[in-house]
């Protein structure tokens, strides 16, 4: 049962400050001037690395404790008889971004070949908008959930995610969708400082957190590979390596 509550913080200033770093990476993105500059791939793809390998050595290893959610029952019992559940919606997380990029690409060549211009049209655009305002809601939802285990997990959480949305804040504004910067930019920044708002009033039940935990996982999985694999992204493996391992390594050494 989802029951409406207020949640104290335990660390209130510092989840603050972390959720208006999340909204000013999508508000100031444009004033990154080294996302303009030749390196600009080497430190993208430092990022992408990073955040996959959060996914894969922390998230991936929780999901199997958020497994016990759904091994409860769920609502009404409903989700009894499978030890796959959580698994289940990591998969769901993956292939909603994955359509969800396939229409974005087949909208650019469409846009390109009438026009000769590679932009996305406008309903598809706002597709992909109210698509990331909810998985940016769901980062700053889930930012609670990751101080109540702790501060270092609340550290590494933020660090991974801030570098994500980086990653994808560079990924639509490269769309050069004239929207992205008149509202776009601000309803995601809008949309992460909700997520972390509701999740003060709002306590889900642990089935739910733990469905939303899967289904991140995924669409972090899907985004960071489709920006890291096009040959026209100009990606830098060994930065991309370096990062994954370093933050890989932090991770493990990390109690």
């Amino acid at each position: 049962m989802i029951k409406f509550t207020v949640t104290t913080p335990e660390y209130p200033v510092l989840t603050g400050l972390v959720i208006l770093s999340f909204a000013a990476i999508h508000i100031l993105g444009s004033r990154l001037e080294m996302a303009r500059s030749t390196p600009r791939r080497i430190w993208l793809s430092a990022a992408g690395g990073i955040s996959i390998a959060y996914v894969f050595v922390h998230i991936l290893p929780e999901l199997a404790h958020h497994q016990k959610a759904f091994d409860r029952g769920g609502p009404f019992g409903l989700l009894d008889g499978s030890e796959r559940h959580v698994y289940f919606m990591a998969l769901l997380g993956l292939v909603c971004f994955y359509g969800l990029e396939l229409a974005v690409r087949a909208s650019e060549s469409r846009q390109e070949a009438a026009s000769g211009v590679r932009q996305v049209s406008t309903p598809i655009f706002w597709l992909q908008l109210v698509s990331y305002a909810l998985y940016n809601l769901i980062i700053g939802y889930l930012l609670l959930d990751r101080e109540e285990t702790g501060l270092v997990n609340l550290a590494t959480y933020a660090i991974a995610m801030g570098l994500h949305f980086v990653v994808n804040d560079q990924g639509l504004r490269e769309q050069s969708h004239p929207g992205y910067d008149k509202v776009g930019r601000w309803v995601l920044a809008f949309a992460a400082v909700a997520g972390w708002s509701l999740a003060l009033t709002v306590d889900l039940p642990p089935v739910a957190i733990a469905g939303l935990f899967a289904f991140l996982a995924g669409g972090v999985i899907l985004n960071v590979l489709k920006y890291e694999l096009p040959a026209d992204r100009q990606s830098d493996f060994r930065a991309f390596v370096l990062g994954a391992a370093a933050y890989a390594a932090v991770l493990l050494a990390a109690p």
